[in-house]
């Protein structure tokens, strides 16, 4: 057991970069991370780390030993879980990486949570490109394609991005009528926060590139919502986000029959991994659930 100590230690410092983070992680010291470490390179003979003042990285002997460490962790997870799985309901901890823009599925999150109470959920919001594998995640949800082969996919749903208002800001400024109106109005923008450019608006294809005002610009969706419904101006929203401003009159679409996108959300998991119960139940429990909890 003190040997399966010392392998955690190493790969959650291998996976935080850090001893310290490591240490937080598993809720002892820097101290006792490093010097895990130290006697696990002893009983090996060999460097696992490049160690600096500021961080620490893996030696090429230090990341094949993670490869092996990391399976013999899914065994023993795998091993825990079939005898969980005699007991009852999925438990244990699920950590899985979100888009910034999952702020806005807590309806479905809070239900599944309910819904498995024994499932200990470590949720990461971030539009960052995560490896899934080198960090440690059990799965992720993220929008768009998919082109890595190491990963398993499943459709959690379909969304479109579509414009919107309030009915006062409308009746301020007039409601537009082909794009080109756009011109003259107030311009709500997101800005992706991992390349800093602004989200293109989905006018439909064939027409020139407008050049629209930036009256704001934010990096999280949730604001934009808010400015919306405060009759700020016009932004660009995904549906699922504004299903209840739409329904409740708060806010209302505008050139609908100008704008044409539709978008995916997915969620991923290592191909290599053994499905756990709580990973199959969550993504099952959000296929389900996700955009009819978003109504």
């Amino acid at each position: 057991m003190d040997s399966l100590g010392s392998l955690n230690a190493f790969v959650q410092a291998a996976d935080a970069r850090s001893f310290t983070l490591a240490g937080r992680q598993l809720g002892v010291s820097s101290s006792a991370i490093g010097k895990a470490v130290a006697r696990l390179e002893k009983r090996l003979g060999v460097r696992l780390f490049h160690r600096s003042t500021r961080t620490i990285t893996l030696t090429p002997e230090g990341a094949l030993f993670l490869e092996r460490c990391r399976r013999i962790f899914c065994e023993v997870e795998a091993a825990e879980l079939e005898l969980a799985q005699t007991q009852g309901a999925p438990r244990g901890k699920l950590r899985v990486s979100m888009p910034l823009a999952g702020m806005l599925m807590m309806p479905t999150l809070s239900a599944f949570m309910r819904a498995y109470p024994e499932i200990e959920l470590d949720l990461d919001f971030s539009d960052r490109l995560v490896d899934v594998i080198d960090e440690g995640f059990d799965g992720v949800v993220r929008a768009g394609e998919v082109s890595d082969s190491r990963l398993m996919t499943r459709v959690l749903g379909t969304f479109r991005l579509t414009l919107v208002a309030s009915p006062d800001y409308l009746a301020r400024r007039g409601t537009p009528r082909k794009p080109e109106d756009l011109k003259s109005h107030a311009c709500l923008h997101h800005r992706f926060a991992t390349n800093g450019k602004l989200e293109r608006w989905p006018l439909r294809r064939g027409r020139k590139e407008l050049e629209l005002p930036t009256t704001a610009v934010v990096s999280t969706i949730e604001p934009l919502i808010f400015m919306a419904e405060q009759g700020l101006g016009i932004t660009c929203l995904p549906d699922f986000a504004i299903r209840r401003q739409l329904a409740d009159g708060t806010l209302a679409t505008v050139l609908e029959h100008h704008t044409q996108h539709e978008g995916t959300f997915r969620m991923l998991w290592p191909s290599s991994r053994y499905l756990s119960p709580k990973l199959r139940v969550f993504v099952d429990f959000m296929a389900k659930h996700l955009f009819s909890q978003s109504r």
